[in-house]
């Protein structure tokens, strides 16, 4: 691994003519950065000045080989400091505000010079030189910054009120600097030293002093300053080579009043304090919004008749949403996802009587669907950003069944933001949900995942661990296939189980989102992929399904192929799909969790609309497009539209449809696609592989009806150049 290196980089240390500032401005020199050492050379409660202290580090630093320069002022001000820098060395990247100053006081005893000339130091020295660099680093899109903080800010310590002050203060300051800088690439991080220093020789026990070298901080600041870091708004603490990393916590809490009409007594208080004060459930809140919409959350949940003590996991904005369901919202879904009366056992899902009449187990994806949409407060979650519908895409689904879904009833489902994650152009909205039963129960966790486009950049998290992850499939051949074509209203009857988004159903609207025509919902497409396990593994019983997670990956046009590939790993079924006119992946990272495997089903599954298992010739087809693809002169040769009929044991098995004018070859046909058609052939599926590896001659085959050529029989002429080559 290649050594972390500053060439090019000029750092400003402050305070460093001693201890850690020493320590920090050494080891950048060593590794190529050159270096402004900043000391006022005064003493630790902040008298007198001198320049011997900043001298000697950059004595020691050209000795070495490397480049600094002495600066002597007074961190206040911080436009001199960032002047020397770019007098000697023409630019600042790197700001470490290290330099500091005790003057220990009782409480009672600090005097207004004591408070001010520590804060002075601490708190406004810091501003000052970062704030005097910020427009260089804003100009370059590039910086790093570093603030030094104290275990006495964190935890206070006595004596200390003025130190511990200042420092606490330079923790919300560099939490800010993070979130402003963000979008210059300008990351900003607090770090809490314990280290053998002037300010510390004589308050710890001389052996534990003489362990804490500033020299063993310094490669973790120095990393911190580095251009491959990504860390920002992080509080680092450090000692005796030891590191980790501090953040602020709070408990779930409670609810002190049972509804919003209510007021609080001081006896109400008493009574939950135990819980208020329990942090055995504590989370972190990872940005100011988290931590406000936290209490929102409760607000919500006072608003809609309580209930608040079945989702104290909730971190941010809870609300209860009623879903009330009967057997023909179940029978509409499970057209709307392409069950069929062709498929026995699919009858289950789409009459009522039937003996062993199911919901179809993706159908608790709906109620917390309509939860989510309906919580006023995910619009407002991402700072200074508005966003609409044309911009929301859901990115990622998992749903957990705890025990079957009833075919009718209410509902009732809390919906919970629990991250907000920036990824620069746009961000990413974690939503989860729980949906309980009449009888209190929870019987369905869903987890929505959404992204929306242009809502990034606002200095949030980049990265979230409360997401639910995706999972690779194994590096095989599938274990199974199934091969289902959707239909062109596929939107139009899914959308009426509750997802009306205008993006699946109207044109104008899919074109301002930038598609050619509206989209299939992406659960659309993940049901179809459930069917398609179920079948494959489960004989198609619902109660053996558990859960299903999943990456939207492409969209689908209502119409296409859904081709979905499945590997078995005990009872998980890792699963990815794609559309087979486009060779597109559209679900991956898929996987769906079974409570046990049945593959015993004693009557095979057979669709009229497609056929269920591939053909030969569709590698023939695969061919043609590629050849397309390579030399599109040849659809000027042939400027036709053809319709191919494949043919397998004497019955239609797939249809293709080979557009030479637009050069597009796909499965589909003339009725569902609405194409006009130059010439139709008709070809058994060996046949056609013979006829492309020049086995078969198309005019025996023609006379001996093996070829059959309605249309412009003359056009069917001009294919052999298609269809001589193929991937056989």
């Amino acid at each position: 691994m290649t050594s972390l290196r500053f060439d090019g980089r000029v750092a400003i240390v402050t305070g460093a003519g001693a201890g850690l500032g020493r320590a920090y401005a050494l080891l950048l020199a060593s590794r190529g950065a050159k270096v402004v050492v900043n000391d006022l050379g005064g003493g630790r409660s902040g008298d007198g000045s001198s320049t011997k202290a900043a001298d000697t580090v950059v004595r020691e630093i050209r000795d070495q080989g490397g480049i600094a320069a002495p600066d002597y002022n007074s961190v206040v001000d911080g436009e001199k400091i960032v002047q020397t820098a770019l007098d000697n060395f023409g630019r600042i990247d790197i700001v470490i505000n290290n330099a500091g100053i005790l003057r220990d006081r009782s409480f009672a005893r600090i005097s207004n010079n004591d408070w001010d000339l520590i804060h002075d130091v601490h708190l406004k020295g810091a501003f000052k030189v970062t704030q005097a660099a910020w427009p260089h680093f804003r100009k370059q899109n590039y910086g790093r910054v570093i603030v030094t903080s104290s275990n006495a800010g964190i935890f206070g310590n006595f004596g200390q009120a003025n130190y511990s002050a200042a420092k606490m203060g330079l923790v919300g300051l560099s939490n800010t600097l993070a979130i402003e800088g963000n979008k210059n690439n300008i990351h900003c991080n607090v770090i809490i030293p314990t280290a053998a220093s002037r300010l510390t020789e004589d308050i710890l026990p001389p052996d534990l002093f003489n362990e804490l070298k500033p020299e063993l901080i310094a490669p973790v600041v120095v990393w911190l300053c580095h251009e491959s870091c990504e860390e920002s708004g992080s509080i680092i603490e450090s000692a005796a080579g030891w590191a980790t990393k501090v953040q602020i916590t709070r408990g779930s809490g409670c609810l002190l009043r049972k509804d919003i009409k209510d007021f609080v007594s001081p006896e109400d208080v008493r009574n939950k304090w135990e819980q208020v004060t329990d942090l055995s459930k504590a989370e972190i809140a990872s940005s100011i919004q988290e931590a406000t919409m936290g209490l929102i959350s409760h607000l919500e949940t006072l608003k809609h008749g309580g209930g608040l003590e079945a989702d104290q996991d909730a971190t941010v904005s809870s609300t209860g949403d009623i879903y009330t369901y009967k057997n023909k919202d179940l029978l509409l879904y499970a057209l709307g996802i392409g069950a069929t009366t062709s498929i026995e056992s699919d009858l289950k899902y789409l009459y009522e009587s039937h003996e062993s009449f199911s919901a179809f187990p993706t159908f608790g994806i709906i109620p917390a669907l309509l939860s989510v949409m309906s919580n006023e407060q995910t619009t407002s979650v991402i700072p200074n950003k508005t966003f609409d519908l044309s911009q929301v895409l859901h990115g990622e689904q998992y749903l957990e069944l705890l025990k079957p879904l009833p075919t009718e009833g209410n509902l009732k489902s809390i919906s919970s933001v629990v991250d907000v994650v920036d990824k620069g152009k746009g961000a990413v909205i974690v939503h989860n949900v729980d949906t309980f039963d009449e009888n209190g129960e929870k019987i369905i966790f869903n987890q929505v995942v959404t992204f929306v486009v242009g809502a990034g950049g606002f200095g949030g998290p980049k990265q979230s661990s409360k997401i639910v992850p995706i999972a690779s499939a194994p590096r095989r051949k599938p274990d199974a296939h199934f091969i289902d074509k959707t239909i062109a209203d596929q939107a139009a009857i899914y959308r009426l189980s509750g997802d009306s988004n205008p993006l699946h159903i109207d044109p104008q609207f899919s074109a301002i989102a930038g598609y050619e025509r509206p989209i299939l919902h992406g659960l659309c497409s993940l049901a179809f992929s459930v069917r398609h396990v179920l079948y494959k593994f489960a004989n198609n019983d619902p109660s053996l399904f558990k859960a299903v997670k999943v990456r939207f990956a492409k969209p689908v046009l209502p119409g296409e192929t859904l081709k979905t590939e499945m590997w078995r790993d005990n009872n998980r079924i890792f699963f990815e799909t794609s559309v087979v006119e486009r060779s597109t992946t559209v679900l991956n990272g898929g996987y769906v969790d079974l409570y046990s495997v049945n593959t015993s089903s004693s009557t095979p599954i057979q669709l009229n609309r497609v056929d269920s298992e591939e053909l030969t010739s569709d590698l023939v087809f695969s061919g043609m497009q590629d050849r397309i693809d390579a030399d599109p002169s040849l659809l000027k040769k042939i400027n036709g539209v053809f319709s191919y009929v494949i043919t397998k044991n004497g019955k239609p098995a797939a249809h293709w449809i080979a557009d030479l004018k637009k050069g597009k070859v796909y499965k589909g046909s003339a009725t569902t696609d609405g194409v006009k058609i130059d010439t139709t052939i008709t070809i058994d599926d060996d046949d056609m592989v013979d006829m492309a590896v020049g086995k078969l001659n198309p005019q025996v085959a023609f006379v001996k009806g093996k070829l059959k050529i309605k249309g412009n029989v003359l056009l069917a002429q001009k294919l052999k150049s298609l269809t001589a080559e193929s991937k056989l």
